[in-house]
């Protein structure tokens, strides 16, 4: 505590211009302002202010010093304001990058209700299914399906994610049904392009192992939305998430093949760059996402 005192002292000296008026501030007197000072620089070793009987100036050092001294400050104002009064606030601007599709369903219609509860936040959302580099783009927050391939980044695990391969009805009567990973090399699949895991295939387990299967088809999309679609007009089998296929199941618009050899679950992330303090606002958010998410009635349509 006395370390701090001395820096709010410093800094109080500084912006004042001199020892009486930063003690007048403070109730005390211009000795014991004096006093602060002195022990600041003999524990730093070096000279901050130069006084004299008609003002002071900031040394070199001073000035490098006192810029730090009013973040630091500043950054302990505003810690102390968001927890008073019985409450947490966040606030300023907060840029988002999702996927397109997942994006649309699960993450833009939830931001207006975490904005609700914080009316000092702003949110900028990009919905792209190209992978984002969210470092130098200048991303807070990037919400992923799959693995994390960036050891720069964080990874907040948000739920968990379930794939499946589909196919229409039509397509399986035309076709006939894949009975192992294999029979897939005899199907037309939809593939994604180079987005997240499916650059590496489709996985599936086999034998109690993951296995990453290539497949291809004459028809590919870097949208899941059309790869959606055209599976349900009949093109092809896709490999797709339940969050996207689940009411086109119940429905059966849709029939899920090679269920024996699924693959474990990957999970729903929030990712951000790696840094020592996280926002507030980011904190949150990802927070409000989590709990969310959380909640199994989210998932099967009741909060929908």
């Amino acid at each position: 505590m006395d370390r701090f005192k001395q820096i709010e002292t410093f800094a109080a000296v500084a912006m004042r211009g001199s020892l009486s008026a930063a003690g007048l501030a403070e109730g005390v007197a211009p000795a014991v302002i004096g006093r602060r000072i002195d022990a600041l620089e003999a524990r730093l070793g070096v000279k901050l202010l130069v006084r004299t009987t008609r003002r002071i100036t900031l040394t070199f050092e001073g000035s490098a010093f006192l810029e730090d001294c009013q973040r630091i400050l500043n950054d302990f104002h505003n810690a102390e304001a968001s927890v008073s009064l019985g409450g947490v606030k966040a606030s300023g601007h907060m840029r988002v990058t999702a996927p397109a599709g997942f994006g649309r369903r699960h993450v833009a219609p939830l931001v207006p209700r975490f904005l609700a509860q914080n009316r000092e936040v702003s949110i900028s959302l990009d919905l792209s299914d190209r992978l984002t580099d969210i470092v130098n783009e200048g991303f807070d927050l990037a919400i992923r399906i799959g693995l994390l391939d960036d050891s720069s980044l964080v990874s907040v695990p948000l739920a968990a994610n379930h794939r499946v391969v589909v196919a229409s009805p039509d397509y399986l009567r035309r076709r006939g049904t894949p009975q192992t990973p294999a029979d897939l090399a005899r199907h037309d699949c939809l593939t994604f392009g180079t987005y997240g895991n499916q650059s590496r295939g489709w996985l599936f387990t086999v034998d109690g192992r993951p296995l990453a299967l290539r497949v291809s088809g004459n028809m590919e999309c870097n949208d899941g939305a059309v790869l959606h679609e055209w599976a349900l007009a009949g093109m092809g089998l896709a490999w797709r998430s339940m969050w996207e296929v689940r009411e086109d199941l119940e429905a059966g618009r849709l029939t899920t093949v090679l269920d024996g050899y699924a693959a474990p679950d990957n999970a729903i992330c929030a990712l951000f760059p790696q840094r020592r303090h996280l926002p507030l606002r980011v904190r949150m958010f990802i927070d409000f996402l989590k709990e969310t998410y959380g909640r199994a009635e989210y998932w099967s349509g009741a909060a929908r």
